[in-house]
């Protein structure tokens, strides 16, 4: 079963929503300043959708790679190092974003 993209953005929403109330009350509770919760909010978000973001990156470049490779079967010796420059490339971006995510958290605390 397919979920439409309507229902998918209010289930996203919903999902930041309760995350806000719930950071707000463990900042309050822990009697940290609101913008040390919001800031571990965003740097999480940040994360995931680079994560996100990532995923969806290799698996494209994954997909194109074996379409070519499925359409031209001489050309993988040719497909090969592109595929996996392309990949590594697209982990550095995602490694990038967890080291900046961490670095944030380390000037919050």
């Amino acid at each position: 079963m397919k979920m439409s993209t309507k229902s998918m953005l209010t289930a996203v929403l919903v999902f930041l929503a309760g995350s806000m109330a719930l950071a707000q009350e463990t900042a309050h509770a822990a009697g940290t300043s609101d913008w040390k919760a919001l800031g571990a909010l965003g740097a999480f978000l940040g994360l995931g959708l680079a994560a996100l973001g990532g995923t969806l990156g290799q698996s494209k470049v994954a997909a194109a790679t074996m379409e070519g490779i499925a359409r031209n079967p001489q050309a993988q010796g040719q497909m090969f190092v592109p595929f996996v420059l392309s990949l590594a490339l697209i982990e550095s971006l995602v490694i990038t974003a967890f080291v900046i995510a961490f670095l944030v958290l380390g000037k919050l605390s």
